[in-house]
C-alpha cells in the first residue's frame, strides 16, 4: 500500500458524526460475538463488519473489524482496512508479535508509516481465535490519542472472543510465599532479564507484613562483575510521586493542609492558566492526573541546565488545561512537582523550595521509615553501590549510557527524582500494606490520609483508576495498588495486594526493563493463585518485538547523517522559551546538543518528503526535529503529541 499524505486524518468516515455518545462506559458485542466496552462520551457506528468508535473530538477512530479467515495477520489487516476505510492507503512499517492472552490464540501488532507533520497515530492489532481474525485499527490525531489514552485502553483491553470467560482469582485463598514460590519468582526475573538483555534487577518480596526476600539479579553495569544487591541504588523516577503525596498525607495529619483546600490559600503565588482555573485548583488536583493538563516533558528535556525549583511554577502559569477537571486521565509531571514543593514550603516556609522539599522528605518520610538508601542527591547516589543506566544504541545493541540526561529532573524532582533500593522500596510497600505503620509498628501516617491517596479518581483503562500518586487496578479479580517510574535507562514499580497481604518491588537498569514490569506482576499472581503460566510467553513476545522495532528504526535512518542535510544546518538554533539546539563536529561526525540530549546525529527521510534530524545516542529518549524554514530563516521543529517546539537559527 503506497502512502498518500493527501488522505487527511480529519476526513474520517462522516457517518460517525450522526451518532449519539453514551453517558457511561457501555458493554456490547460485535456481530460475531466479540465483546467490547464503548467508552463514555464516545460514539459508535456499525459499518458492515466494522464497529467504529469515535472520540468526542471527531478526529480519532478505533475500528474493531471482524475480518474472518485470512492467511496472515497482514492479510487480515488489509481486509479490515477495506471494510473500515477503503480509500485509505498506508505503508506497513513494522509487523511484530504480541503476547497471547484474554482468549486470543495469536496477537500481532502492525505499525504504519506516518510523517511528523501529520501528528498522526495509525496502527492495527490483529487478534486470532481459531481461524478467525479480529482487527483493531487506531486511526487519527496523535494529540487526541494521547488525551484519550484511558478510553482507548478501555476499548482495547475489553476485547475478548465469543464465549471466552476471563480467568479470575476472586475469592481464592492466596498461597504464602514459601521458599519454593520465592525461587519461582526469582528464576522468572533472571530468565526475563536474560531475554531482554537487562544487566541488573533489584527485587523484593513481602508476605504478611514481612520481607521474605530482597536482593538482586545480574550486575550493576554491563561488562562488570559487581552484583546488584538489596541496597543497590536505582533512580525510581515517577515512584517519587507517591512518596511526595505521602508527605502531603503526613502534613494533613499535622493540620498544615486539607485535601480540598485551594492551593492559593497555601501558596499564593501558584497560577495555572487562567484566573478561573487557578482558583479552582485544590490540593488534591495537583496529584490526581485529572486536571486536563497534557504532558509537557520536552519543556524540561530541551531546557538548559540549572533551572531552580521555582521553574515548576513558572511553567504551570504558562499552561492551560485541554480538558475539564475530573473529565480525563492526563499525566502531568509539573503538577506533581508542584505538589511536592507545596509540601516542602509548608514544612519549612523559610527555606528555598527545593531545599525545603528535600528536608521535608528526609525528616517526615525517609528518616522515620528507615529508607537509608533513598534521597535526591545525584552526586551522593552515583557513588558506591549504584546501578548504571543502559539502553539500546542505534544498531539495537545494549550499551551503558551517561546518567547526565536524568539530571534534567532536578528542578522538578518531586515528580521523579528519587534514588532508592529494593530494600528501601520494600519498606515503602510495607507501609502501604500496614496502612500507615512502619515495619517496626510505629504509626507514620494516619490510615485515613494514607488511604486518601488510593481513592478512585479518573479511570486509566479497564478496571483501573488513578488516585493521588498511586494507581489501583483490579487484575483477574485481585485488587492491586501500584505505580511505576521511567527515566532514561531506569524502570521501577511496586505492587501491593492488600487482600492477600503480599507486596513486590522491581527496579531495573535498562530501557527494555520496562517490558518486565507487567509480566512480573503476572508471574506473582500465577505463583500466589495458581494462575495459568502466561508471564514467560509475554516476555518472549516483547523481546522479539523490541528487536523488530530496533531493526525497523535503524532501517529508516542514515547513520552518519546525510552529508547534504547536515551541511545545510545552522550551528545554533534557539527557541524563545525552550533553550537552544546546537551542532558541532566531533571526530569527523556531526553532534547535536538539545537541552539534556547530546549525541551523534542521524537523518531520516519522511513519507511526506520532509527530512528529520534524529539523535542517535543510546537510550530510549531522544529528539527528532523536522528541518524547515520560516521567513527566510532555517528552523527545526520538535513535536510531542500536543505541543510544537520551534527553533530558529541564530545569525
Amino acid at each position: 500500500m503506497k502512502f498518500m499524505l493527501a488522505l487527511a486524518l480529519l476526513s474520517l468516515p462522516a457517518a460517525l458524526a450522526a451518532q449519539a455518545p453514551v453517558p457511561s462506559d457501555t458493554p456490547g458485542k460485535t456481530a460475531s460475538g466479540i465483546s467490547y466496552t464503548q467508552p463514555r462520551d464516545w460514539t459508535m457506528t456499525v459499518k458492515g463488519s466494522a464497529t467504529i468508535f469515535a472520540a468526542p473530538e471527531a478526529n480519532l477512530n478505533i475500528a474493531v473489524v471482524d475480518a474472518g479467515e485470512a492467511e496472515s495477520a497482514q492479510a487480515a489487516a488489509a481486509k479490515a482496512w477495506a471494510a473500515y476505510r477503503p480509500d485509505a492507503a498506508r505503508t506497513v512499517r513494522l509487523v511484530s508479535p504480541a503476547a497471547r492472552g484474554d482468549g486470543w490464540d495469536e496477537r500481532v501488532g502492525i505499525a504504519y508509516e506516518t510523517s511528523p507533520n501529520e501528528r498522526a497515530t495509525v496502527s492495527a492489532l490483529a487478534l486470532r481465535k481459531d481461524k478467525g481474525w479480529t482487527v483493531v485499527i487506531t486511526d487519527g490525531a496523535e494529540s487526541t490519542a494521547n488525551k484519550r489514552s484511558a478510553a482507548t485502553s478501555v476499548i482495547q483491553g475489553s476485547l475478548r472472543p465469543a464465549g471466552y470467560a476471563p480467568e479470575t482469582f476472586a475469592g481464592k485463598a492466596a498461597h504464602r510465599l514459601t521458599p519454593d514460590r520465592i525461587q519461582a519468582i526469582r528464576d522468572f526475573v533472571a530468565e526475563s532479564a536474560k531475554q531482554l538483555e537487562v544487566p541488573g534487577v533489584g527485587i523484593a518480596l513481602i508476605d504478611q507484613g514481612k520481607v521474605v526476600w530482597e536482593g538482586g539479579v545480574g550486575v550493576r553495569e554491563i561488562g562488570g562483575n559487581e552484583p546488584v544487591t538489596a541496597h543497590t541504588k536505582f533512580m525510581v523516577a515517577s515512584n517519587t510521586k507517591g512518596m511526595a503525596t505521602l508527605l502531603l498525607s503526613v502534613l494533613a495529619d499535622e493540620g498544615k493542609l486539607r485535601w480540598d483546600q485551594k492551593v492559593t490559600d497555601l501558596y499564593p503565588a501558584f497560577r495555572l492558566g487562567s484566573d478561573a482555573v487557578t482558583q479552582s485548583t485544590l490540593v488534591r488536583h495537583l496529584v490526581c492526573a485529572c486536571t486536563g493538563l497534557p504532558r509537557k516533558d520536552y519543556a524540561f528535556i530541551l531546557a538548559d541546565a540549572g533551572a531552580p525549583a521555582s521553574d515548576t511554577f513558572r511553567q504551570l502559569a504558562e499552561t492551560q488545561p485541554t480538558s475539564k477537571f475530573g473529565e480525563l486521565f492526563q499525566y502531568n509531571n509539573l503538577m506533581a512537582s508542584a505538589a511536592g514543593y507545596l509540601g516542602g514550603s509548608l514544612a519549612y516556609p523559610k527555606m528555598e523550595l527545593g531545599a525545603a522539599f528535600d528536608k521535608a522528605m528526609q525528616t517526615r518520610i525517609f528518616g522515620p521509615l528507615g529508607m537509608r538508601d533513598t534521597g535526591f542527591d545525584n552526586a551522593a547516589a552515583e557513588k558506591g553501590d549504584w546501578a548504571r543506566p543502559h539502553g539500546l544504541d542505534v544498531d539495537g545493541r545494549m550499551v551503558e549510557i551517561p546518567n547526565t540526561f536524568n539530571h534534567l529532573i532536578v528542578p522538578h524532582r518531586p515528580a521523579g527524582g528519587a534514588w532508592s533500593s529494593a530494600a528501601d522500596m520494600a519498606r515503602y510497600a510495607q507501609l502501604e500494606l500496614s496502612k500507615g505503620l512502619t515495619p517496626e509498628g510505629k504509626r507514620l501516617v494516619s490510615e485515613a490520609n494514607l488511604l486518601e491517596r488510593r481513592k478512585h479518581g479518573v479511570p486509566i483503562g479497564e478496571n483501573g483508576w488513578y488516585g493521588m500518586g498511586l494507581m489501583e487496578r483490579v487484575v483477574s479479580g485481585v485488587t492491586v495498588v501500584t505505580h511505576g517510574g521511567t527515566l532514561q535507562g531506569y524502570h521501577s514499580s511496586f505492587f501491593v495486594l492488600p487482600d492477600a497481604g503480599i507486596g513486590a518491588v522491581i527496579l531495573t537498569n535498562a530501557d527494555p526493563g520496562a517490558s518486565m514490569i507487567a509480566p512480573y506482576l503476572r508471574r506473582l499472581l500465577e505463583v500466589v493463585y495458581d494462575g495459568k503460566p502466561e508471564a514467560a510467553q509475554d516476555v518472549a513476545a516483547v523481546a522479539a518485538r523490541i528487536k523488530a522495532q530496533a531493526q525497523a528504526r535503524r532501517a529508516k535512518l542514515t547513520v552518519p547523517g546525510d552529508p547534504a542535510v547536515l551541511a545545510g544546518l545552522a550551528t545554533t538554533y534557539r527557541s524563545q522559551i525552550d533553550g537552544k539546539i546546537s551542532f558541532s563536529d566531533r571526530g569527523g561526525a556531526k553532534w547535536m546538543k538539545a537541552g539534556f540530549i547530546e549525541g551523534p546525529v542521524a537523518t531520516r527521510k519522511n513519507a511526506d518528503g520532509t527530512v528529520s534530524i534524529v539523535s542517535a545516542g543510546g537510550g530510549a529518549i531522544g529528539v527528532e526535529a523536522v528541518v524547515g524554514s520560516k521567513d527566510g530563516a532555517r528552523t527545526l521543529t520538535v513535536r510531542d503529541s500536543q505541543h510544537d517546539y520551534v527553533y530558529t537559527e541564530v545569525r
